[in-house]
């Protein structure tokens, strides 16, 4: 039985001296990361105080029936922004995904190309997209619209390519028979099989609009952030809070409404 048991392979994974070099990397860059960055235990406690003193500051929320007009007005064109800008990035997300997605693509190799193209929109954040609109063409609605395409391209257009990648081989291999063109594949047997991952994409890409669309206007590219910034920048923390309770509701309805639809598809 002894020897039985020695045969028996090692449940632990074997640990390379090179695994091991990173392993110990990796944890001392930790370690020094919660040295520089993490709150200490009296940090945190010191800021209880100041937490508490603007919470009160900030109750009750601000319910005059200006302001809440006011408010409503930049809910809208939030929705505006998030709406408009998520339905150009999706139409524009269709073609870039294609020419993207591997073994579907007219370009061949140089479908990498366009794939790297929607990484470098996705890997900016938003509000640097925000920033270099502003500073393009100017402050207000139309550079947020302009951020929430090119987040919406770099977001379906990536999930677009790998739903194409992944689509069913044997329609497209028999069109491919009988003398079908790229475009004729696309409609007749790469879209069908894909529109569902592509419907529940979209709707995420909806979803994060709504998210991102609220934020952009702290840099001055409209919609309610930028009521937020000016309420936290007049030190008028009752309207604050009613911004905030705002914004609260509309991703809560936005996640519900998205919920739903994605439940009907399924």
């Amino acid at each position: 039985m002894p020897d039985a048991a020695r045969s028996l392979p090692s449940r632990r994974p074997r640990l390379t001296p090179l695994a091991f070099i990173l392993y110990v990397t990796l944890g001392a860059v930790l370690i020094a990361s919660i040295n520089d960055v993490a709150p200490s235990v009296s940090q945190l406690v010191d800021g209880v105080p100041g937490m508490l003193s603007l919470l009160d500051r900030m109750t009750p929320p601000n319910l005059e029936s200006a302001f809440l007009q006011r408010v409503g007005l930049r809910i809208v064109e939030t929705f505006q922004i998030a709406l408009v800008g998520a339905a150009i990035g999706i139409v524009l997300s269709l073609p870039l995904g294609w020419l993207a997605a591997r073994g579907v693509s007219p370009l061949g190799r140089f479908g990498y190309g366009v794939k790297a193209f929607i990484s470098l929109l996705r890997t900016v954040p938003d509000l640097v997209w925000a920033l270099l609109f502003v500073a393009t063409v100017g402050l207000g609605a139309v550079a947020g619209t302009m951020t929430i395409v090119v987040d919406t391209i770099g977001f379906c257009g990536r999930f677009f390519s790998e739903a194409m990648e992944d689509a069913d081989k044997e329609p497209q291999d028999a069109l491919s028979a009988i003398g079908a063109n790229r475009v004729s594949i696309l409609t007749g047997a790469i879209l069908p099989h894909a529109a569902p991952s592509m419907i529940n994409s979209s709707l995420f890409a909806l979803e994060k609009a709504i998210r991102s669309s609220v934020i952009l206007g702290l840099v001055g590219a409209g919609g309610i952030g930028q009521e937020l910034k000016v309420a936290f920048d007049l030190f008028q923390y009752r309207n604050a809070c009613t911004i905030i309770l705002v914004i609260f509701a509309i991703v809560l309805i936005m996640e519900y409404i998205t919920d739903r639809m994605r439940a009907r598809l399924e």
